[in-house]
Order: structure tokens, then C-alpha cells, then sequence
């Protein structure tokens, strides 16, 4: 008896079995590639998620110098200039062509916006400002020293976000004030040295400013920097 199938059969399984054979190896690296984009999407955002963050691109200016003044002549509360350099990860070498973006309360505690204000821009308030470091690194600012926020126990201080060339937008320690009574009462606020410490010694010139000084390491204890 001839058990030898015709020619079209054979041809026939053939075919499905390729067809099979590309479906399950399909399937296999749909899944192992589901598997590596999961972990990587969830390590990919340096500083490890940033809520507000967003909020820096919110009316920021298109030309960007070292220096920016936040305050009006005419805002009231106690005048304040804060410089420092950002250094790279080695924390030795100048920074060039980073923006510092930060923002702080009014002299009543309050995230004031603007009267035309949306968005990131109403919600951070009108005392806001950019600066891009120069080829030293350096950047500057000056404003008001901001209060407390009404009726809490948290220390006054400023909103900082940096944002790199190559990397998205992350948060460093809020600059604090080491005269803060705030910063002795129990228990102690929140600080985890991203990009060194927000604690800054503050004192009045001549003229009565309030001048301090912050340096900042980019990537210093900031979660999947890379």
C-alpha cells in the first residue's frame, strides 16, 4: 500500500508548519521585548519621576541668561540674591548651558500667580525665574526671601529644577535657610542632598539684601542619573 502523501499535502503541511513556527517565535519576542520595556520605561526618567516638574516650560523665555532678577523693585518683603556654580558629576568641573529653574512663596506664604497665569504658571506663582549656567557654570538670582507657608510647621524655601541638555527635567533639594528656626523642630523636613545640600548660610550686606550661596552637583544622589 502506498502511504506516500501527494505532493500538495506535503507542500500543505510544510506551510503551516512555518506558518506556526514564525507565529510562536513572534510571540516569544513580543513578550521578552514587553518584558524589557517595562523595567527600562520605569528606570529611564532620572530623578525617578518629577510631578510639576513640567510646569518649567510654562512661559519660560526663549533666550535665557545666567543671571535673572524675580522679584519687582515694587514686590513687597525683604530683598535676596543667591549665586553659586553647577558642577558636573565629578564636582569639580563647571556645568555650562544648564537651566535652573526655581520658584518660592510671596512675603505671605502664598504661591501668588500672576493675573493672567495658567497652568505650571499659576500653580508655581509669579516669584519664578530661569537661568542658564555660563562657560564658569554660574548662575544668580534675586528676589525676596519667601515665608513660611500660613499656619505650618515646614521651613520657608525655594522650589529648584534642573533641567540638562541631554536629560528630562528633575528636581534638587529646595534651597533652605540655615537661620530657619523651622529646620530645628521635630520632626525635621525631608532632605536627601539631590545635587548637595539645599541648606544655605544667609546674611544681610551692607544694603540690607539677604546673600547666600548654593554650589550644585549635577547627579549627586539623584535616583537613575546616568
Amino acid at each position: 500500500m502506498n502511504t506516500t502523501l501527494p505532493y500538495h499535502e506535503h507542500g500543505s503541511s510544510s506551510k503551516l508548519f512555518i506558518l506556526l513556527s514564525v507565529t510562536l517565535f513572534s510571540l516569544v519576542v513580543s513578550t521578552s521585548c514587553r518584558a524589557q520595556t517595562k523595567p527600562l520605561t520605569s528606570t529611564a526618567t532620572v530623578g525617578g519621576g518629577c510631578d510639576g516638574c513640567k510646569g518649567i516650560y510654562d512661559n519660560m523665555p526663549q533666550q535665557l541668561g545666567w543671571e535673572t532678577t524675580i522679584a519687582s523693585a515694587t514686590e513687597p518683603g525683604e530683598r535676596m540674591e543667591i549665586s553659586g556654580v553647577i558642577y558636573q558629576v565629578d564636582g569639580k568641573t563647571p556645568a555650562p548651558n544648564v537651566i535652573l529653574y526655581v520658584y518660592h512663596t510671596d512675603a505671605k506664604g502664598i504661591y501668588s500667580p500672576a493675573p493672567d497665569a495658567t497652568g505650571g504658571a499659576r500653580i508655581h506663582g509669579h516669584l519664578r525665574g530661569w537661568m542658564k549656567t555660563n562657560q564658569r557654570g554660574e548662575y544668580k538670582f534675586t528676589s525676596i526671601r519667601p515665608a513660611h507657608y500660613p499656619n505650618a510647621r515646614g521651613p520657608a524655601h525655594i522650589h529648584a529644577i534642573v533641567k540638562e541638555p541631554d536629560k528630562n527635567e528633575y528636581w534638587i533639594d529646595e534651597y533652605l535657610f540655615d537661620d530657619d528656626p523651622a529646620l530645628k523642630r521635630e520632626p525635621p523636613p525631608k532632605i536627601e542632598n539631590h545635587g548637595g545640600s539645599g541648606i544655605i548660610h544667609i546674611s544681610r550686606d551692607s544694603a540690607g539684601t539677604w546673600v547666600g550661596r548654593r554650589d550644585i552637583i549635577l547627579g549627586l544622589n539623584i535616583p537613575n542619573y546616568r
